[in-house]
């Protein structure tokens, strides 16, 4: 088992670059171009991450939810940030599978701000009566 670890560990960096190599000699200036735009959106996906953080365990405390699904939705983006500033295209798959993955913060916000726009509406169940 653990050699079979290994040997995927070591074939990880090797396919990286041998589909770097491929993939700059077909289409030369244009996989460059994707490889620094890629890079800078993990870049600007780690700034931001790292500002709205204290924001969102904060807004969980305060609705009495757990930190923990904040806390995993911002690890989340934070490793798909460096996993898209690692060049390569195997890397930026795994982060956009990543950011894909709902996590309970973002469910937690829409029905947040969902509450919000709606004050004067209460719900519950009533019956009519003739």
């Amino acid at each position: 088992m653990r050699l079979f670890i290994l040997l995927i560990l070591l074939a990880f960096p090797i396919l990286e670059i041998w589909l770097i190599i491929d993939l700059t000699a077909q289409y030369s200036w244009w996989f460059i171009a994707y490889l620094a735009s890629v890079t800078f959106l993990g870049l600007r996906l780690i700034k931001q991450e790292k500002q709205l953080f204290a924001g969102r365990v904060m807004q969980t405390l305060a609705q009495s939810a757990s930190p923990g699904s904040a806390l995993f939705g911002s690890v989340k983006n934070l490793i798909a940030g460096i996993l898209l500033v690692i060049p390569g295209v195997v890397t930026d798959g795994i982060a956009v599978i990543l950011l894909l993955i709902p996590s309970a913060t973002s469910a937690s916000q829409a029905a947040f701000k969902q509450g919000a726009a709606n004050d004067d509406v209460i719900e519950g169940e009533y019956r009519r009566e003739d």
